[in-house]
């Protein structure tokens, strides 16, 4: 039996220990931090969910109006007296007839529908009513007039693109009292407008000129689309794919599995860390400077922005595909060499097929990332450059002047008309639905060529 003493200086036991089953005062003030931390996330979360809301919210209200567009469809007469002087239906002398021989054709259609649905027309010269009507309009009967020369001399009901101003006006973007400063249309138009939708001749309807069509000038916004451009981001995108994938991956490879450890290659790896973090626009300056001042490749071509954007896609690849191959446990790697594989054997037969979901999502992401790309697009031409009509094949449709989707939506943001901020916005939704595809294909090939150890 021993008389034990508390030591000189020590604090005495506590004559009421506290029970294991009621928490003490340190206790509850960490779960009340732990709590008031949860509470910080969820309002995070909340937040940014709220701003997505939002975001997506205005997007689609701004932009789902590009998708539809107002028709005028009435009976247009095409007098052989006027359209085919011979009477031989000769292409040649068909097309001898310019837009402005057409031009009169529809003031004439458009006046007689009037008439005929009992309408009253203030305007005293048929030519008023021109602003009713597209300026491309003459452009289109003449398209289908040289389509379809038998149906010269007979009258035939055309469907043709409304005015911006009157398609505006029918989607609430053009008011009476904002036309008070337009030169374009009046009230009078209006009215006009109102009777003819009444009668259903004026109507709106799904636009698949938007998503297939081509750009127009800034005087004809009713007719632009982003077909075009979506081609010319093809291209790009192939140009990128090929080359962003076989160099990344194989610098990967060899900075990871194969270089020694010095001096060097911790160079090579800062400096594609800081790549990886260069504004876009230094690689556009780059593309400038190299592809076209110097290699003097055609300015504003699919090849150069899809050079460009390998450039600036190669950094990404290279990172997600090396942290793809060290994710790969090293007793793969042991378990080949033992079982008598060479190094690369090793790498190519097990450790890079275990590597491929992560090595396929970065590419995707990098593929993405440069989709969306539009400050190197700027410098190379491809803003400035209308893209009216589509390649003819493949080799144009890489060397051919031509836009890019970011290209063109920045393009349309820039003009004055409203009706191609309109346009902005549906590019815009046109954009994000291929990339939320792309990363959609990413996870899927994650989860299919996952595989677990």
């Amino acid at each position: 039996m021993t008389d034990a003493t508390n030591p000189a200086g020590a604090a005495p036991a506590p004559k009421h220990p506290s029970s294991l089953l009621a928490a003490d005062v340190r206790t509850k003030r960490r779960n009340a931090a732990e709590a008031r931390f949860k509470a910080y996330g969820l309002a995070a979360v909340g937040i940014g969910l709220i701003f997505l809301v939002a975001l997506l919210f205005a997007i689609i209200r701004n932009g789902t109006p590009a998708f539809t567009q107002t028709f005028l469809t009435i009976p247009v007469e095409l007098p052989e007296a006027k359209l085919d002087k011979n009477g031989n239906r000769d292409p040649a002398d068909l097309s001898k007839v310019t837009t402005f021989g057409y031009a009169p054709l529809i003031e004439v259609a458009v006046a007689r529908a009037l008439e005929e649905n009992g309408i009253d027309s203030p305007f005293e010269k048929q030519k008023d009513l021109r602003n009713l009507v597209s300026a491309s309009a003459p452009a289109q009967l003449r398209d289908y007039v040289l389509q379809h020369p038998d149906d010269i001399g007979k009258t035939i009901e055309f469907r043709m693109l409304a005015s911006s101003r009157v398609d505006g006006y029918l989607k609430g973007r053009v008011t009476r009292d904002s036309l008070a400063r337009d030169k374009n249309l009046d009230a009078e138009h209006l009215d006009l407008v109102d009777q003819l939708q009444a009668a259903g001749l004026i109507k709106k309807q799904f636009n698949w000129a938007f998503i297939f069509g081509a750009d127009a000038s800034e005087s004809r916004p009713e007719q632009a689309g982003i077909g075009v451009a979506m081609i010319g981001s093809f291209f790009m995108m192939l140009v990128v794919l090929a080359l962003s994938l076989p160099i990344g991956v194989a610098a990967s490879i060899y900075l990871e599995e194969f270089a020694p450890k010095n001096r060097w290659t911790d160079l090579i790896e800062v400096n594609i860390s800081n790549l990886a973090a260069v504004p876009s626009i230094v690689f556009g300056i780059l593309g400038l400077a190299v592809f076209i001042q110097f290699m003097h490749f055609p300015q504003s071509a699919p090849l150069v922005g899809g050079l460009v954007l390998t450039l600036m896609t190669l950094p990404t690849i290279i990172i997600s595909t090396r942290a793809s191959l060290k994710a790969v446990p090293p007793s793969i790697r042991d378990a080949a060499l033992g079982v008598g594989a060479s190094k690369m054997q090793a790498v190519f037969h097990h450790v890079l097929p275990l590597a491929m979901p992560g090595i396929l999502t970065g590419t995707i992401i990098g593929l993405a990332q440069a989709l969306g790309e539009t400050a190197p697009l700027l410098l190379i031409g491809m803003v400035g450059f209308i893209a009216s009509n589509a390649p003819d094949g493949i080799a144009s449709g890489f060397l051919a002047p031509n836009s890019a989707m970011p290209a063109q939506i920045y393009e349309w943001a820039k003009r004055a008309d409203p009706a191609y901020y309109e346009r902005a916005w549906g590019g815009i939704i046109i954009l994000l639905l291929f990339l939320m595809t792309m990363n959609i294909i990413a996870i899927i090939l994650r989860r299919r060529f996952e595989r677990r150890w």
